[in-house]
């Protein structure tokens, strides 16, 4: 019999003896289990790894790792943790990033620095790796101004406003205040104080104490008490019983007068600490008068000498130290200032100047402001407890206790002995209502002075 195959059956037959041969070269291929060669173990494991790097979605992280980033406040920095708080500006709210030999730090004209030369209170721009919580990169904000070592300020703690210079800038709920590195209050600062500011256009978001202050205490100071006295070039005060100055940090020469009595002392303020200053060496002799002669524009002017409307018609006869003399009319600007007699004859020569239309009416609002006095709303200052209580220097009670109400900004002071030392400046209204401070308590400490300054230059 003859069999006639197709095409058809011919292409069937060769694909299953394919099919057949390529079965039976595998199972020779793959072999006995266990039996894999060393480099095909290798090509194994590598793509076993590969697929498993692919799966878990683990990222390295890099010098270019970031999936955020922001302008913000550098609030803290944590070298034990290696992290770094920062303030977001917008939401007010705090976040923390680690750091490690990744992270790229910058000033702001892109040059590396160290951790240690961004401070706390800067105003830096941040990248970040947010779902890690790692920081990429960190640089002194170009967007950002400063204001360093500034001496002359004024802040209103009830418009929440500074004023450097000819500028006025906002406070925000944001603004942190530091001081040696540590966080404090606006309570805190003190007009001696000298200090940096940072913000971003009109808001100042960190004020930082360059240069602090201490206070000073006299001791033996009965025969001066009514007297003066100046500390440096710039801070002069009437001599009250029990005193204790609000004194910028650093060294002084200290003038004592009194009747034509006193001298000159050395002593050294650190900051946040009490020094006592011994005055009992001093003598007061007999009285020396001089005769001082005034020249004063306008003529017209009200002049007031250590408190006393005086006539300066004629020349008129001083006892030797300072005095403090007023002069004001209407229509030109207030003059205080100190005189020095210490020779027979003294000239003085005092001008008023012109209020402008303008600076009038802002005058005659800011006169009602700070001068407003009652003679029945008070101050109390609550807590802490049995603590030396002072206002702008001089004594006034322990706490609790009270003082007249004088609207305007002044320095209360708190001491009490085996604690530090603290002062608060404060915004006092011109409300016809009595108000009441509590403060913290103290912090234990050797805030007593291990030495008394006795010495002359």
């Amino acid at each position: 019999m003859t069999y006639v195959v197709s095409e058809k059956n011919k292409r069937k037959r060769g694909l299953c003896a394919a099919i057949f041969l390529s079965a039976i070269m595998l199972l020779c291929a793959c072999g006995p289990k266990g039996e894999d060669t060393p480099d095909e173990k290798q090509s194994i494991e590598s793509s076993q790894a590969e697929t498993e790097r692919v799966d878990t979605g683990f990222i390295l992280t890099g010098p270019d790792s970031f999936d955020s980033a922001d302008t913000a406040l550098l609030v803290n920095k944590d070298k034990e943790e290696n992290t770094v708080t920062f303030l977001n500006l917008e939401l007010g709210r705090r976040y923390t990033l680690s750091y490690d030999g990744t992270t790229r730090l910058y000033d702001k004209y892109g040059e590396s620095v160290s951790m240690d030369q961004l401070p706390k209170g800067s105003i830096v721009d941040v990248t970040f790796l947010k779902s890690k919580k790692h920081l990429t990169t960190m640089q002194l904000s170009d967007k950002a101004w400063k204001y360093e070592n500034v001496e002359r300020y004024e802040i209103n703690t009830v418009r929440g406003e500074v004023s450097i210079g000819s500028e006025v800038y906002k406070l925000s709920p944001n603004t942190q205040y530091l001081s040696g590195g540590r966080d404090i209050e606006l309570m805190d600062l003190n007009p001696t104080d000298i200090v940096s500011f940072q913000g971003l256009d009109s808001t100042v978001l960190s004020v930082t104490v360059e240069k602090g202050h201490g206070y000073l205490r006299l001791v033996n100071d009965t025969n001066f008490v009514g007297g003066w006295i100046e500390i440096g070039q710039t801070q002069i005060q009437r001599i009250t019983e029990d005193m204790l100055l609000v004194v910028a940090e650093g060294s002084y020469q200290v003038n004592i007068s009194h009747n034509g009595g006193g001298g000159i002392k050395n002593v050294i303020i650190n900051r946040n600490e009490e020094t006592t200053l011994d005055i009992g060496d001093l003598v007061i002799p007999e009285p020396e008068k001089g005769m001082v002669i005034f020249t004063l524009s306008p003529s017209s002017a009200e002049v007031y000498i250590d408190g006393v409307k005086t006539s300066i018609a004629e020349p008129v006869t001083l006892e030797y130290g300072i005095h403090q003399l007023i002069a004001k009319t209407d229509g030109y600007k207030s003059v205080t200032q100190y005189i020095r007699v210490n020779q027979e004859s003294v000239g003085v020569n005092v001008v008023l100047d012109p209020i402008r239309d303008e600076e009038e009416e802002e005058s005659s609002e800011s006169s009602t402001e700070s001068e407003t006095t009652t003679d029945y709303y008070k101050v109390y200052i609550d807590a802490p407890e049995q603590a030396e209580v002072y206002l702008d220097g001089n004594y006034v009670g322990i706490s609790p206790c009270s003082f007249k109400k004088v609207a305007g900004s002044h320095v209360i002071t708190l001491r009490k002995n085996g604690y530090q030392t603290r002062s608060y400046t404060v915004q006092i209204d011109d409300e016809e209502k009595d108000i009441s401070y509590s403060f913290v308590d103290l912090v234990p400490g050797s805030d007593v002075p291990e030495s008394v300054f006795d010495t002359n230059p």
